[in-house]
């Protein structure tokens, strides 16, 4: 072996073991290392991006941040409060009689003819840089009339050279509003918010007819010709919304996308022929005046937020519950927000892979899936959870919330068996109730996050009880400060009372069979059906499970054909009717299309419920509250279930980590040390270079043999 080579060897020996490099394995740009940016990933494709239309969680988290109602929810205070946003202050209802004088807030609702909510806006506001507003310089609209031969060379939104912006107007909200009943958009809430707002369903009437009409060849409606009676602007910065009714919950719905602000210029911008092909839509390019702006839209890969350089900014809350500033969470009082300059949300279809690189460093935050539990989470010997010894040896935190969602197993009240309010149905329901032991489901399909339902309403909603006064007491009992679920031998008794011992009909002797129609199919579901089975086997039930796709259990639904199935329920704000509305009759399934599954129908309840939707919080309503729930508790529609608990891990470089369910726009207030991050990534990710140095060792051994072998070959030659 020549000099040389020994000494490559030897030099790479020495570089391998005495430098430390930076991370082989990073999926970002090593110019990015130490720049202000939040990574995040996301799992499925938004498909909705115009905020008239989408009703979804993953489309949320970018919309909350580009899209500015007039009303927010406060980032630390529980129970959420609602504050002002673009508003200078929360409106307050006005109510009147058919005279037009003004009423008391307590006024019953059937004495109520309309409410109205006045709303102002603070002025200043600018919507982020778009080419919806460029101008030219003779003031005119730069890209409001594009020809085919304009649309050649513009494939996204980026390729239009210039960009414009204006002032948020009471026009823009007003004009929002309108879109609701625009026949070529579909929104979800056209339908509940035409029972309230007056004119809503006047004027999706009249725009259906003129869409038919193609009143425009752009088959773009200009909305700000068209009168909708419920909505006035009172001048720039001012505008009314009227109600036909007492309807409380109506300030909740003014701090969702669904009623942010809609320029007039951007609707027309996107309307225009050949757009559309290209896809450059609202359901593809956002434009608002929130505190970022969407960039970057490539969902087969990643979806980029940069801070929006119009955006006027934003004071982080002074106040909070006590444990925030033992938490830290108080730290950035007073200061200018938002914190990070972009956020990167990367597609990851694969929990495993996401998981890893959240070890790694590679994403900020992240929830934990069933795969990767142990390796997170562990309970003491208290049997109380925390995180496992390598969570916290890089420093990982912890935050757990009981999420404002119930996830429920229905039973068709229209069915001839399990249904209807006959004593016999109602014991049949209340035994399965007892025998499905959702503290096992939990534990096991879970892993122990979750918290049995006693009845409709999760924790943190108005009208939830705690204790030994919030548990229903079919299905449980209290000893020793803790609730108890009552025994099999209770249910068998109930199912003897019902006519079915050992789970056989009387006078027929045949077992009783029950079907559980599911859209759900694979292994896990497998698994969780064979569960339920061994349930109902305890009482003697065959349980049979109908899986079909998810089309055709719609339909059934729909029809009312099925007989049990499964249910769950996001709340789209807190108060208790938006849950007690999933029992109320003139919401149900069968023939409504409501969103009362299980086609419940009790008169007292239904009764409360038009009491208790149109109050204020407070112990009148609370005593409606627990009747209703006594009621549904009795005649047991559903098996309660569980309300899901959320477990969210961030690393010690995430700053204001706070669980906040109901709130859409939580990236603003995010703050990250970047420097901290670059220091531990590049720690936790250096490249593990023994295999290559025993390789070039293993080499080098068997080179000198070799080498040796010929050496004394040349010798004797030379000899």
């Amino acid at each position: 072996m020549n000099r040389f080579a020994l000494y490559w060897i030897l030099s790479t020996l020495i570089l391998f073991t005495g430098c430390n490099i930076s991370p082989w394995n990073n999926p970002y740009p090593d110019s990015q290392s130490k720049d202000n940016i939040y990574y995040d990933s996301f799992e499925e494709r938004p498909k909705h991006l115009d905020p008239v239309s989408s009703y979804s969680g993953n489309e949320y988290v970018f919309l909350g941040q580009i899209y500015e109602p007039v009303l927010q929810y406060h980032f630390l205070k529980r129970p959420y409060e609602l504050i002002p946003l673009t508003a200078t202050a929360v409106p307050q209802a006005e109510y009147y009689d058919n005279a037009g004088n003004m009423l008391d807030a307590d006024t019953p609702p059937e004495s109520v003819h309309r409410v109205v909510y006045r709303i102002t806006i603070k002025s200043g506001i600018l919507y982020q840089p778009h080419p919806a507003f460029a101008r030219d310089k003779r003031g005119k609209y730069r890209y409001h009339h594009l020809s085919k031969d304009d649309l050649e060379k513009i494939h996204a939104l980026s390729d239009f050279s210039e960009t414009g912006t204006r002032e948020l107007t009471a026009e823009d909200y007003v004009y929002q509003i309108k879109r609701l009943a625009h026949p070529g958009v579909h929104s979800p809430i056209a339908g509940l918010m035409s029972k309230y707002i007056h004119g809503l369903q006047e004027l999706s009437e009249e725009l259906t007819n003129k869409h038919k009409n193609e009143i425009d060849k752009n088959n773009f409606i200009d909305l700000r010709n068209h009168h909708l009676s419920g909505v006035r602007i009172l001048d720039r910065y001012t505008f009314e919304i009227t109600l036909k009714e007492k309807y409380p919950q109506f300030r909740y719905w003014l701090s969702m996308p669904f009623f942010a602000p809609m320029p007039w210029e951007a609707d027309f911008f996107y309307s225009q022929p050949g757009m559309e092909e290209k896809n450059i839509t609202l359901n593809w390019y956002p434009v608002g005046t929130g505190p970022y702006m969407l960039t970057e839209n490539n969902p087969n890969r990643r979806m980029v937020l940069k801070r929006n350089p119009n955006f006027r900014g934003e004071l982080y809350p002074d106040k909070g519950g006590p444990e925030d500033e033992v938490n830290g969470l108080l730290q950035d009082a007073g200061q200018t927000m938002p914190f990070i300059d972009t956020a990167i949300f990367s597609l990851e279809r694969e929990s495993i892979p996401a998981w890893n690189k959240f070890l790694q460093g590679y994403y900020d935050t992240s929830g934990i899936v069933s795969d990767s539990f142990d390796q997170a989470v562990t309970f003491n010997t208290k049997g109380e959870l925390e995180l496992t010894e390598q969570m916290r040896n890089k420093g990982i935190k912890l935050t757990t919330a009981v999420m404002s969602s119930t996830f429920y197993m229905g039973f068709n009240m229209r069915d001839e068996v399990v249904g209807g309010d006959s004593e016999r149905a109602r014991l049949l329901r209340r035994a399965i109730s007892i025998v499905v032991d959702y503290e096992e489901y939990i534990s096991i399909f879970t892993n122990g996050r979750g918290v049995p339902a006693q009845g409709p309403i999760p924790p943190g909603i108005f009208g939830y009880s705690e204790g030994s006064d919030g548990i229903n007491p079919y299905v449980y009992t209290w000893r020793k400060g803790r609730a108890e679920r009552r025994n099999i031998r209770e249910a068998q008794e109930l199912m003897i009372a019902a006519g079915y011992p050992d789970g056989r009909e009387v006078q027929s002797g045949q077992s009783l069979i029950l079907y559980l129609d599911t859209p759900a199919t694979g292994p896990d579901a497998k698994a969780i059906f064979d569960w339920f089975r061994k349930q109902f086997s305890k009482l003697g039930i065959t349980l049979v499970i109908r899986a079909t796709d998810y089309n055709r259990f719609q339909e059934k639904m729909l029809k009312g054909t099925e007989q049990i199935f499964m249910w769950g329920w996001n709340a789209d704000y807190p108060d208790p009717e938006n849950f007690l509305f999933l029992l109320y009759g003139p919401n149900a399934k069968v023939g409504l299309n409501g969103e009362n599954a299980a086609n419940y129908e009790n008169e007292e309840f239904d009764y409360l419920f038009n009491q208790m939707k149109s109050m204020s919080n407070g112990p009148e309503r609370q005593a409606i509250v627990d009747r209703m729930i006594d009621i549904a508790r009795r005649d047991a529609p559903w098996l309660w279930g569980f309300h899901p608990v959320a477990f969210t891990l961030h690393h010690r470089w995430f700053k204001n980590a706070k669980p906040a369910l109901m709130l859409n726009n939580t990236l603003k207030y995010i703050r990250i040390d970047p420097e901290t991050r670059n220091k531990l990534r590049t720690q936790w990710n250096q490249p593990v270079f023994w295999p290559i140095i025993l390789l070039l060792l293993i080499l080098l051994i068997s080179i000198i043999p070799a080498y040796i072998s010929y050496k004394r070959r040349e010798q004797s030659s030379a000899l």
